[in-house]
């Protein structure tokens, strides 16, 4: 159901990114999946560096964050093969790369949201954070964490 939505999208997952310090991409306990902050790596690349309000446009960082929360699921199909086992979204937390006085955190952060509910529907729909803050790890404009819940006996 969720695998053919991203088929019907052409969106194919790319296999989940290699962590760039000392921890994994994610993590389960029980029914739960923990992602750990992902960036918008394309092909290995980091393809949207700088800050929201000075260098990034709203545009690009609205497409930043939609990459990212793509490498989250990549990184929960990584662990658990399918995403047809996902139960719910339940949350998402985005740091947006933000210039002095930039506050539109929440609209850049809608690239994940939107996406997730596109594919998802209802069970996309979930609580959030959209943060700004002065830095990212290689200069990223933004990094999305997510948690989902599992079906049962999964």
């Amino acid at each position: 159901m969720y695998e053919e939505n991203l088929k019907k999208m052409k969106i194919i997952l790319p296999l989940p990114a290699k962590p760039l310090a000392a921890y994994i991409s994610a993590v389960r306990s029980g029914d739960y999946i923990y992602t750990s902050g992902q960036l918008p790596i394309v092909n290995g690349k980091l393809i949207s560096q700088g800050k929201l309000g000075e260098d990034i446009s709203l545009e690009e960082g609205y497409q930043a964050a939609r990459i990212a929360v793509v490498n989250c699921l990549a990184a929960i199909k990584g662990l658990i093969g399918n995403l047809d086992k996902i139960r719910k979204i339940i949350k998402i937390t985005g740091y947006v790369n933000s210039g002095l006085g930039f506050t539109n955190q929440p609209a850049v952060i809608n690239g994940a949201s939107e996406f997730l509910i596109e594919v998802f529907g209802e069970a996309g729909r979930h609580a959030r954070s959209a943060v700004g803050v002065s830095e990212l790890p290689l200069g990223a404009s933004v990094e999305i964490e997510m948690i989902v819940e599992l079906l049962a006996d999964n």
